[in-house]
């Protein structure tokens, strides 16, 4: 019974690593395009933003806390799009402003 767990969890395991991998890539229609990606990490060095410090990883679907992080509107010069950047532990993010869910992580 027990080797029926371990094989179970061994091969639940080999599935999930693709998929964590996979929802970590991030769709090029949302957020700054790649080409602008370094412009736009040059603008936030430029612009001194503050980071926010927080325990948990900065990953997609992360969702930050309520209080005590500041979001900034994107210029236009990198896209129009709906959500707001900060940095979190020294990464720079697109957040749906609604929900403070992380849409993208600015590599």
């Amino acid at each position: 019974m027990q080797s029926k767990l371990l094989a179970i969890a061994a091969i639940a395991g080999a599935i999930g690593v693709p998929l964590a991998a996979q929802a970590q890539t991030v769709n090029d229609d949302v957020g700054i395009a790649v080409d602008r990606r370094p412009a736009f990490r040059e603008y936030i060095v430029r612009e001194r933003v503050p980071n926010y410090t927080m325990e948990d990883r900065v990953i997609v679907g992360g969702v930050l806390p309520e209080t005590g992080v500041t979001y900034y509107d994107v210029p236009q010069s990198f896209g129009v799009t709906p959500y707001r950047y900060t940095v979190v532990n020294g990464q720079t993010v697109l957040v749906e402003p609604r929900t403070r869910r992380i849409v993208q992580v600015i590599e």
